[in-house]
């Protein structure tokens, strides 16, 4: 998703809105969050860790897994990860990093699905070697062999780029995964125009032709409720519209026999994005025989007053939505999680450009150290608190480091 923040008084929102649950009992696999933040700081690469980026708190993932959710997205830079090309070796401090993130979410017991957050790009550039992408592929799989609680989620929301490129791609990054070794985890695919639910039977009915010898493709698609299905407004189109914009997808997976995730999603805290929200998951249960489950949009502990920051205990998602999602959660019907012998993906939606902050804020207030400072869009302050400078990690979102 492309990021915008706003201020808002999360207490008073908290209670704008009735909490009002699906009357069903679970039926999904999964339902999570992404944990954001090794991802951050793309402008600063490497960059200084706690400065320009920040791997999740593991206390508050655990918060988040003891409420029911039982699969969190972990997003990193692949540039961080092997520097300098895509067949280099693993950068020792940030693969330790990361281990250790996923290490301690499948201890607890939940699945971690290891994001490379790039966009089919690496330093802006797309991606058109497969056998790099493999290689990358391969550095990862080999790392977490052994973990069956591992999902690898191919590469963060393909988008602007060549159809037969994207399903390649795909393909190369399952075969290399296989190769290691690595034959019980699930693989995560991710499709063309920002894996968007609402455009994938007009963009990506390609990747029907994914293969996999294990049979454990999933396909993650992402969905947003704004205008633009960007994911940058707290306003949703209508109540109607989460159902809507998956309805296409959902037959996509039917008719081909394949299995989907819905890997990113978010909606403002009001009351008609809570319709819309609800009215989207209680039709993906209606519809559980295609889709495993989904991912709020985004916990993480840089998150400030984002929108819809999840981050426990005062994210404005987590203080509206919680409770409203919990009926969702898969321990929500039988306390446990069920398996899945599914095969389908999910994409994010984020832009990437860094050249410009985008703002249109007018605004003197500073904004503090972690802060949105600019990005489209942005009405809030531009001017940060010494000694922190506005950096742009894309053209929706900078931030104060």
């Amino acid at each position: 998703m492309k990021y915008t923040l706003l201020l808002a008084a999360t207490a008073a929102l908290a209670h704008a809105a009735p909490h009002v649950k699906s009357k069903r009992a679970s039926s999904f696999t999964w339902f999570g969050a992404s944990e954001s933040g090794a991802e951050f700081g793309s402008g600063n690469i490497p960059g200084v860790l706690g400065t320009d980026y920040i791997w999740p708190d593991t206390s508050t993932i655990q918060t988040l897994y003891d409420a029911g959710m039982n699969i969190f997205r972990v997003p990193f830079l692949m540039e961080r990860l092997v520097p300098n090309t895509l067949t280099s070796s693993p950068d020792a401090t940030y693969l330790a990093d990361l281990k250790s993130t996923v290490d301690f979410i499948t201890s607890i017991g939940a699945y971690a699905l290891v994001d490379p957050h790039n966009f089919g790009r690496y330093y802006g550039s797309i991606i058109n070697s497969t056998s790099d992408f493999a290689a990358f592929w391969t550095t990862v799989a080999t790392q977490f062999v052994s973990n069956d609680k591992v999902i690898f989620d191919t590469n963060n929301e393909f988008n602007t780029e060549d159809q037969t490129l994207v399903l390649n791609l795909n393909q190369a990054a399952i075969n290399a995964i296989r190769a290691t070794g690595a034959t019980s985890q699930y693989i995560f695919v991710e499709g063309n125009s920002w894996s968007g639910a609402w455009t994938w039977t007009s963009v990506n009915t390609n990747l029907v032709s994914l293969t996999d010898p294990n049979n454990k493709i999933v396909y993650e698609m992402h969905q947003y409720l704004d205008s633009d299905g960007s994911g940058t407004s707290d306003t949703c189109v209508s109540t109607t519209i989460g159902q809507e914009r998956v309805e296409s997808a959902t037959e996509w997976l039917q008719s081909n026999g394949k299995l989907g995730f819905l890997g990113e999603f978010a909606g403002g805290a009001n009351s008609v994005c809570q319709s819309a929200v609800t009215g989207m998951l209680d039709y993906l249960q209606d519809n559980s025989d295609v889709w495993l489950g989904a991912s709020w949009w985004a916990a993480g502990p840089w998150w400030g007053t984002y929108i819809f920051s999840i981050e426990p205990p005062s994210g404005t998602a987590y203080t509206f939505y919680l409770d409203i999602l919990s009926a969702y959660f898969p321990s929500s019907s039988s306390g446990s999680t069920t398996t899945s012998t599914a095969t389908t993906s999910t994409s994010t939606k984020t832009a990437t450009s860094t050249t410009s902050t985008g703002s249109t804020s007018t605004s003197t207030a500073t904004a503090s150290h972690w802060a949105q400072c600019g990005g489209i869009g942005w009405t809030g302050a531009t001017n940060c608190a010494s000694p922190y400078t506005c950096q742009v990690e894309n053209a929706y979102y900078s931030q104060c480091l």
